[in-house]
C-alpha cells in the first residue's frame, strides 16, 4: 500500500513514536510524507520515506493530487485540533478528497492504530 504520513508541529513527536511502534508494519509499504514529518521519520525511525514539501508550502496539496490520481491508499494525518493552522484550507481539501475517493484517513492516534492493526493482521 501507498501510505502518506502527515503531522502538525505539535503532533510530530506522536508521529515518531507511532512510526517506531509500527515500524514492522510500515516497512512493508511505500511511505510518503510531508517534508519535515518525512525527515523526522527517516532520521529517528530509519524508514525510507518519499518526501513532499512541508504542509504549509503545499505538501498537503501534493499528497491530495496523488490521492486524486489513485496513487495513495491510506492517509495518517495527526492533526492538532487546538491550534489554528495557516494552511487549514489545504487540510480541509485533503480530508474532502479522502471522502470523495474513499481513502481511509486517520486524524488521531486511536484511528491510526486501528488501521495499523488491520494491516498487521493481513
Amino acid at each position: 500500500m501507498r501510505i502518506a504520513l502527515i503531522a502538525h508541529d505539535k503532533k510530530k513527536d506522536d508521529m515518531i513514536d507511532f512510526a517506531k511502534r509500527y515500524k514492522d508494519v510500515l516497512i512493508e509499504h511505500e511511505l510518503y510524507a510531508t517534508g519535515t514529518t518525512g525527515k523526522l521519520i527517516s532520521e529517528f525511525v530509519g524508514l525510507s520515506v518519499s518526501r513532499f514539501l512541508s504542509g504549509p508550502l503545499g505538501g498537503d496539496q501534493q499528497i491530495g493530487a496523488r490521492l486524486a490520481q489513485g496513487e495513495m491508499d491510506l492517509i495518517i494525518f495527526l492533526r492538532d485540533p487546538l491550534t489554528s493552522q495557516p494552511h487549514e484550507p489545504d487540510v480541509t481539501a485533503l480530508i474532502r478528497l479522502c471522502d470523495v475517493h474513499c481513502i481511509p484517513l486517520a486524524t488521531n492516534l486511536g484511528t491510526a492504530e486501528v488501521l495499523m492493526k488491520a494491516l498487521k493482521s493481513r
